[in-house]
C-alpha cells in the first residue's frame, strides 16, 4: 500500500517588502527542494501576503520509513535555507 506524506512549512519573511521579494525566496525554496529530493512542492496559502507563505512538499512511497526519511531531510534542508524564517513544520500521512 503506498504511503503519501505531506510536509507543510510555515514561513515568515520579516525582511520582505514586496510580493516580488517574497516570491523570489519561495521560488528558490521550491526549486531547491524539487531538485534535491524529487518531491512535489507548491505554495498552498498566503499567496497575496508579503511576509508569509505556506509551502507543502509531498512524497509518495511504497515504504513508510523511506517517505519519513525523505520528508525529514526536506525539513532539514528548508530549515538550513530559511533559518529563523521557518516558523513551523508539520507532517501529515495519507494512506
Amino acid at each position: 500500500m503506498p504511503t503519501v506524506g505531506v510536509l507543510t512549512l510555515e514561513v515568515r519573511l520579516e525582511n520582505s517588502h514586496s510580493l516580488k521579494e517574497k516570491r523570489q525566496v519561495v521560488q528558490g525554496l521550491k526549486d531547491r527542494l524539487r531538485r534535491k529530493f524529487n518531491v512535489a512542492v507548491a505554495e498552498i496559502d498566503y499567496q497575496d501576503l508579503w511576509q508569509r507563505a505556506l509551502v507543502a512538499a509531498v512524497t509518495v512511497s511504497g515504504d513508510h520509513q523511506h517517505a519519513a526519511m525523505v520528508l525529514e531531510a526536506v525539513e532539514r534542508e528548508a530549515a538550513a535555507l530559511l533559518g529563523g524564517d521557518l516558523v513551523d513544520a508539520t507532517v501529515e500521512w495519507l494512506t
